[in-house]
């Protein structure tokens, strides 16, 4: 029954929590328990306090603004002739790579073949051709035929200029006063075959091959004044070395020969002067057709000016030239 002695309705033993160790050694301590309590590690709170960076004890003072200088007239030229130099030196580097470029543009000609076919010479002629011509490589498909017949109508025109130097060579021995349009006609077919190749067919071929505005327009310029030509040569005004119409008429009733030859002459040169106009109005409208423009082919012209290696060159010169002689006055 020992089990059983103590008493469960006895009174309760007073148990005081206060009485703990550990708190009465906490309440009666003298030290403040907060004030020792630091969230800080003790390792970090020496790496706060750095130097401290005393403010600049030099007084401010007010800005001064610089007077502005303005520069001697020596200067100024000097600034201008090195800009100058600049320019010409840009333009010499451009004219270089331009240079190169068409060196380039030869040799790829030359190994790929092609050789200038035009006059179609001899080999062992002492004189090359000048021109590279192929209708069916370089000029497009719908421009072929009317680029063809102006080239016809060039060759015809060859002929009756020198149809015309027989004619008034015949007229000539005719009679001696004429021997005026007998000279007059040789100059006519020495000048006028080579000028209208490079005057009228070249720029209406480079036309067709490029589509360039300013050809066209430089064509329509040269061809105009060529219709009026081969119109006065067709009316055969006398002494002026054409076979035409009028020539052949004064002399037929007396040289009915060489009235006749004269007449051949007239009709190839009418020939010759409507064929022209007919042509003109073709190639006038192709060019519509092709998107030309007045304002396209005054862009054409200026950057072929700019890009031209002579006038860089007399551009320069004279920018130079003005240079040293502003630079020399002041």
């Amino acid at each position: 029954m020992s089990g059983f002695d103590s008493n469960p309705f006895g009174s309760a033993v007073d148990v005081n929590p206060f009485q703990d160790p550990s708190v009465t050694q906490v309440t009666h301590s003298g030290v403040d328990r907060l004030e020792q309590y630091s969230p800080f590690p003790a390792t970090d709170s020496g790496d706060l306090t750095g130097p401290t960076i005393p403010a600049s004890a030099a007084p401010s003072q007010p800005a001064v603004l610089q007077p502005s200088v303005e520069p001697s007239p020596q200067a100024t030229a000097a600034a201008g002739q090195a800009n100058l130099l600049r320019q010409q030196e840009e333009l010499e580097r451009k004219a270089a790579e331009l240079d190169r470029r068409e060196q380039e543009l030869q040799n790829r000609q030359v190994t790929t073949g092609k050789e200038n076919n035009w006059p179609p010479l001899p080999k062992s002629f002492p004189i090359k051709p000048c021109f590279y011509q192929d209708f069916s490589e370089e000029i497009p498909q719908e421009h072929q035929r009317v680029c063809k017949m102006m080239y016809y109508l060039w060759m015809l025109y060859c002929v009756t200029l020198f149809l015309n130097v027989l004619a008034c060579l015949a007229f000539f021995t005719a009679g001696t006063n004429y021997g005026v349009d007998f000279g007059l006609s040789i100059l006519w077919f020495i000048l006028f075959t080579p000028c209208s190749f490079l005057c009228w067919y070249r720029p209406v071929y480079k036309a067709f091959k490029t589509d360039s505005s300013f050809s066209f327009f430089f064509f329509f310029f040269i061809f105009f004044a060529q219709v009026v030509v081969t119109i006065i040569q067709s009316v055969g005004i006398p002494n002026w070395g054409n076979s035409g119409w009028i020539s052949a008429s004064t002399v037929v009733r007396e040289h009915l020969a060489v009235g006749v030859v004269m007449l051949v002459v007239a009709v190839f040169f009418t020939v010759c002067a409507v064929m022209s106009v007919v042509l003109l109005k073709m190639v006038h409208g192709h060019y519509r057709h092709t998107g030309a423009s007045f304002q396209k082919a005054q862009q054409e012209f200026s950057q072929g000016v700019l890009t031209n290696r002579t006038f860089q060159s007399a551009a320069a010169s004279a920018a130079a030239s003005a240079a040293q002689s502003s630079a020399q006055r002041n």
